[in-house]
């Protein structure tokens, strides 16, 4: 369970929230959480690197000298791996590097994920109303107010993108707002702060707390 203070626009405290999220045993938490880490990147990869081999590579067909008396190394194609030109030994092709992980698995590695940045996550009142246009500076002003230093990663988790958020925060580069619902394990560790609100969080206990 995480307690956190609820602040408002000004940056006062004006209540508390509460999250809790079953999260795994102490032993298995790293490993089930580095596990969902490296799917999350690994599912990421395009996989369609391809280089052509010998008999792909167009031409090379026709003997480039006969075979002895010219002094040379012996050669039957202008499109070996050993010629400018040739193929690639070994070289990469189009896979699929998706790793499997049980649901159940996932939603546990992102609750303990979620449940260790207790100390870094601030619980802020909707402030959609706060910002009647965008306006970039008024949100990173706040983001001062609410205790967070200017430069870090901060992921914000909102129920609900109000446009004039989305726009405000697009021109931040170290801000990403994500939905309550589309978290994911990756984002969470990554970011140096986590800012929400307290019907995000009740979002986040509706479709993890299980």
């Amino acid at each position: 369970m995480v307690n956190c203070v609820v602040k408002n626009w000004q940056g006062e405290a004006v209540g508390e929230a509460t999250l809790e999220l079953k999260v795994a045993k102490p032993e298995n938490a790293e490993h089930i959480v580095h596990r969902a880490v490296v799917r999350h990147t690994t599912n990421a990869r395009q996989g369609s690197a391809s280089t052509k081999t010998r008999s792909e590579v167009r031409g090379g067909g026709r003997k480039p000298w006969r075979q002895k008396g010219t002094g040379r190394a012996r050669a039957g194609s202008s499109r070996s791996p050993l010629w400018r030109g040739g193929g690639v030994i070994f070289g990469p092709k189009p896979r699929d590097f998706n790793i499997k992980m049980n649901r159940k698995e996932r939603r546990l590695a992102l609750r303990t994920a979620l449940a260790s940045r207790g100390e870094d996550l601030f619980v802020v009142e909707p402030f959609a109303e706060q910002l009647p246009q965008p306006k970039t500076k008024d949100l990173a002003q706040a983001l001062t107010r609410w205790g967070i230093e200017p430069g870090v990663k901060v992921l914000m988790i909102l129920d609900e993108f109000a446009d004039n958020v989305a726009l405000s925060a697009r021109n931040l580069p170290n801000v990403k707002l994500i939905r309550a619902d589309s978290l994911n394990v990756y984002d969470v560790l990554l970011a140096h702060k986590i800012v929400t609100t307290p019907s995000a969080i009740e979002k986040i206990q509706e479709v993890y707390g299980d």
